[in-house]
């Protein structure tokens, strides 16, 4: 049986503090402020509705300048080419939503039928990808306010002008460019290369965070491939600027593979390996060639012919103004056609229980929202669904956080709404107000969800008293509707649901264990020389296969991070198998430099040990699943075996995550 730990008891002040899921959720996070969105975010939204103030339209100037608000909200991409697609896709699903909303304007039930139908879609294609998410939310946003406000005749303006302000702002953040067409890229590529710099300093140091440093290059990897991959889906060529940063990306693996060997060494690395990772970042950043000659100390073990190597090849790539065309290999996979991304991503909304799940979660909370404003007179009702929606959506993380921080937010924002509704005439001085607010959003917005609620609040309200002329009377109303959304989303979108409740991070933890077993099999199992006898080939499918495990293993911490901001039990029980997501990684690292020590001259392991470890791999799946006891956590080893081979630091391993699971969770 496993030993039961009673809780520590608390401090008696602990007892009057908010719990900590609460906390998390509340605190800011350090951002830096983006000056560049923050001027574009006050250019696009000022200028409609100066415009339609100077033609004596300011109800057009708000249209306008509400698409700009969304257009800002989207523009969360680095690349160019990607914010075309965060913005105008976005934007035109947007359009469609307001003219299907005022379609059912004041039509009663037909409107709840069909806001209902539009929140199934919304939640369906939201399971697609980043863009088709934000484009499901201005769907279900626009159609939520044409169904609920009366917008200017013809049918077709309120959608054209709408559509109009999130171009502009589309266009401003395209004026650069012709200047800065690739920095992105290279600066995410550079970043790569500081990060596995970061990552060698920490090495085997006493006061380095080796495992903050490994997540920080498992993100700048992701980051990178992602940016340079989608340049490359429309790149056929194989030579080039993009190819030239895909060849420095790829050769920068084999660095950040030879890191958990230096770091089981249980040595420092000279300080003139990162100091030389660095300057060929600054190198990539600059797009400078020059001299790939190395000033390093001669390497002396395994490890440390795994660092030598991998850096010198780096740097010769890095310097080369054309590397070899045959020799850029494209890690992830190169995307697919677009017509053959658009018809995988119709199959898995169409038959992905996840899709499904998410598209009736958010269509139950939008029909109770719509059905309780028909049935209770609610002034300017679309505030209540429009809450619901924020809420809810089910790929923007925890709903009961979101919920907490979208009343607390919403509140601070309507302080702010207040003065402006009652201090500011309607007029010219909306354009300075909406200034300010509008920089706002972009500055805080990073910081937590309900900053982003705070700033975007005022806004909203501000350009719908543009429409309505109501003033101060907007405030309270909007309070309640906001309460009232909050409490819809937390009951029929949160508590109903078992999935609330039942968190599923274990399971996508448990098929992360199984990944890594069967990664492990390949790097030592029976496929040296490749299927095809090919060992650069079989060289690639480990790089592939590592480097799938890390990100997937990446989209895992997210979601335990997620699952962390909720309420007991989910938090409570995303916090108990917190340590066994850092042994993986650690087991994924030891499994890494197992096999850079064997190409570097270390003796390899023997069939039966391989087979060993690949065995408690997937028991250690199997309770992860199942989160069974484990009754003898050392059974199959003796001390003696953990003196020996290289995967003696895995076997370590092993038995530390093993121990995690003796515990009953």
């Amino acid at each position: 049986m496993a030993t039961v730990i009673p809780p520590r008891p608390a401090r008696p002040t602990a007892r009057l503090a908010p719990p900590e899921w609460l906390l998390s959720g509340l605190r800011p996070k350090a951002a830096p402020i983006p000056w560049a969105a923050v001027v574009r975010a006050s250019v696009a939204l000022a200028t409609p509705l100066a415009v339609g103030l100077a033609y004596d339209r300011p109800a057009y100037g708000a249209l306008a300048a509400m698409g700009a608000l969304y257009g800002v909200i989207s523009d969360t991409a680095d690349a160019y080419r990607l914010r075309i697609l965060n913005i105008a896709i976005p934007q035109l699903l947007g359009a469609l939503g307001l003219t299907l909303g005022s379609l059912v304007l004041d039509r009663g039930w037909l409107a709840v039928g069909a806001l209902t139908l539009v929140a199934l879609v919304s939640g369906m294609i939201s399971s697609i990808g980043a863009v088709a998410s934000v484009a499901g939310l201005l769907l279900l946003i626009n159609a939520v306010v044409g169904a609920g406000l009366p917008l200017p005749d013809p049918w077709w303006v309120g959608p054209l002008l709408l559509a109009c302000g999130g171009l502009f702002v589309l266009l401003l953040s395209l004026l650069g460019w012709p200047f800065r067409g690739r920095i992105a890229e290279r600066t995410a590529v550079a970043d790569a290369y500081r990060a596995c710099a970061d990552l060698l300093e920490s090495a085997a140091r006493e006061d380095g965070d080796y495992d903050a440093k490994r997540q920080a290059v498992t993100e700048a990897l992701n980051k990178a491939y992602d940016l340079v991959l989608a340049r490359r889906a429309r790149d056929h060529g194989r030579r080039g600027p993009l190819v030239r940063l895909l060849s420095q990306l790829n050769v920068l693996i084999p660095l950040v593979e030879a890191a958990p060997a230096a770091q089981l060494r249980r040595r420092p690395l000279p300080d003139a390996i990162p100091a030389a990772v660095r300057e060929l970042a600054q190198a990539v950043e600059e797009s400078r060639l020059g001299d790939a000659d190395l000033d390093l100390p001669a390497p002396r073990t395994p490890s440390e012919r795994a660092v030598d190597v991998a850096l010198r090849r780096a740097a010769a790539v890095v310097h080369k103004a054309d590397p070899d065309p045959y020799n850029v290999d494209d890690r992830l996979g190169r995307p697919a056609a677009l017509g053959v991304r658009i018809r995988r991503a119709g199959r898995d909304v169409l038959f992905s229980e996840a899709s499904w799940r998410y598209g009736l979660r958010l269509a139950l909370c939008i029909g109770l929202a719509q059905c309780l404003v028909s049935l209770i007179d609610v002034p300017r009702s679309y505030w209540v669904a429009l809450t619901v929606t924020f809420v809810l959506k089910p790929d923007f993380g925890s709903v009961f956080s979101r919920a907490v921080l979208r009343a607390l937010g919403t509140a601070g924002g309507l302080v702010v709404a207040a003065a402006v509704l009652s201090h500011v005439q309607r007029g010219w001085w909306d354009v300075p107000v909406l200034v300010v607010l509008a920089a706002c959003i972009p500055a805080v917005s990073a910081k937590s969800y309900g900053f982003q609620t705070a700033a975007i609040t005022p806004v909203i309200l501000l350009l719908s008293d543009v429409l309505n002329h109501e003033g101060f009377a907007l405030v309270v109303p909007r309070l309640v509707d906001s309460l009232i959304g909050c409490a819809i989303a937390l009951v029929a979108g949160y508590l109903l649901w078992p999935e609330s409740w039942h968190t599923r991070i274990g399971d996508r933890l448990a098929d992360a264990v199984d990944d890594t077993a069967n990664y492990l099999t390949y790097a030592f199992g029976p496929t040296e020389g490749g299927p095809e006898g090919d060992p650069a080939a079989t060289q690639a499918e480990r790089v592939r296969r590592r480097r799938k495990i890390y990100r997937d293993l990446s989209v895992v911490r997210s979601e335990f991070q997620r699952a962390l901001t909720e309420p007991p039990p989910t938090g409570a029980r995303a916090a108990a198998w917190w340590p066994l997501v850092v042994a993986l990684e650690r087991i994924i690292d030891a499994t890494t430099a197992a096999r850079v020590r064997v190409n570097h001259g270390a003796p390899p392991p023997g069939a039966a040990e391989i087979a060993d470890a690949e065995r408690q791999l997937r028991e250690l799946a199997a309770r992860v699943r199942s989160s069974v006891v484990l009754v003898d956590v050392r059974k199959g080893w003796s001390a003696a075996d953990d003196e020996k081979g290289v995967l003696a630091p895995l076997r370590q391993e092993l038995r530390s995550a093993q121990a995690i699971t003796s515990q009953r969770r």
